[in-house]
């Protein structure tokens, strides 16, 4: 794993070419708010050095959700539209599939993705994702 930084109850890093991302929120109430995905987009950035990646996103046993303002950031940013080769998002609760669909659908429905229930599909899906990207050699 290269560099790991950590916000809050997320963690961010790198590891094979994928970026990995991680939140541990245990609030049903919480909201990312700009100031927290401005953070985030730091983070990623600094990680990726600008190369493109997929990212794969953790969000087991996680809870809460983005404010609307939050997500358009995510969804829209420029530095992570140049990073952002597909997205690989593992859940474990319905809420969580329910915030994706929505999010995916809403704001953000170009980046290819797909949601899986374990950690191990996700990487294959990454893996796949980069082979299709650069070829497979």
């Amino acid at each position: 794993m290269d560099n790991i930084i950590k916000i809050g109850n997320s963690k961010f890093w790198t590891d094979s070419g994928i970026l990995y991302c991680q939140f541990r929120n245990n609030s049903t109430n919480y909201k990312f708010g700009t100031e927290s995905v401005a953070l985030f987009i730091h983070a990623i950035d600094k990680l990726c050095k600008g190369k493109p990646m997929p990212f794969l996103i953790d969000t087991r046993d996680s809870q809460g959700t983005f404010t609307r303002e939050s997500a358009n950031l995510l969804a829209n940013s420029p530095t992570l539209v140049k990073l952002r080769m597909s997205e690989a998002y593992v859940f474990n609760t319905i809420g969580i599939k329910l915030v994706v669909a929505s999010y995916k659908r809403i704001y953000e429905p170009s980046t290819p993705f797909s949601v899986f229930n374990n950690l191990e599909s996700a990487k294959a899906y990454c893996v796949e994702t980069i082979n299709n990207f650069y070829g497979s050699n």
